[in-house]
């Protein structure tokens, strides 16, 4: 509840039940602490005169470290001295900083936020409709939540120079030249060259002539002659 307002029992009976209804929405992500009416069970801030927020918001680690405020306003503490004492001072708190205000008043609480530079982290309109009340975001700014860390970037690989694979290329292409004073293998026998290359033909020794029919002839004619003698 506001130190400064007084406000009326109906507000403030519609006041502490948005208050419990934004409890159990939190209560997935937070451990949740109220302070709903004029119960200040959970203060924020150093100093003699701590604020009592309408809901605490922290970590559900063992350090219970503060993440958020929530201020829940009705109709009548949207104004001027209100923003200046209560807002001003929870949005000074190291944790973001949730406003909650009627749907009737978005206008003049964004003037005010505006013109008093608050920073707000999350800024709501609630309306209730019958026996429901429904919430709708309005603003949001980008450290309303806490951001994980991040690892540092490692160093990108250096690829190579387009200048050079070409010349790469053309060294691989390239054979490899034979030291000096060295020796060199013969290359191998191909199939034309051992074709060319044979073995020169054995020449058949010369046989008996065998003698002409004239001259068979002849002889038995002389042998014939011979006899008559």
């Amino acid at each position: 509840m506001s130190p400064i307002l007084v406000r009326p029992v109906r507000e403030q009976l519609e006041h502490d039940r948005v208050i419990r209804l934004l409890q159990a929405k939190y209560k997935r992500k937070f451990e949740v602490a109220i302070n709903p009416g004029n119960e200040q069970t959970m203060p924020v801030g150093n100093g003699p005169s701590p604020w009592f927020p309408d809901l605490v918001l922290q970590s559900t680690e063992r350090s219970r470290k503060l993440l958020g405020v929530v201020e829940v306003e009705t109709a009548e503490s949207v104004n001027n001295l209100e923003a200046m004492s209560q807002w001003a001072a929870l949005s000074k708190q190291r944790a973001a900083f949730h406003l909650y205000v009627p749907t009737s008043s978005i206008d003049t609480a964004r003037r005010l936020c505006a013109d008093l530079d608050i920073p707000v982290a999350e800024l709501w309109a609630y309306q209730a409709i019958g026996d429901q009340i429904r919430f709708a975001l309005v603003q949001r700014t980008q450290a309303s939540e806490p951001e994980p860390r991040q690892r540092p970037a490692e160093p990108a690989v250096r690829p190579a120079a387009p200048a050079e694979r070409p010349a790469a290329a053309g060294r691989a292409a390239t054979p490899r030249r034979a030291p000096t004073g060295s020796r060199t293998r013969p290359a191998r026998r191909t199939a034309a060259s051992a074709s060319t290359r044979r073995k020169p033909a054995v020449k058949a020794k010369p046989s008996a002539r065998r003698p002409t029919a004239g001259k068979v002839s002849a002889r038995k004619t002389a042998s014939r002659s011979s006899k008559r003698r």
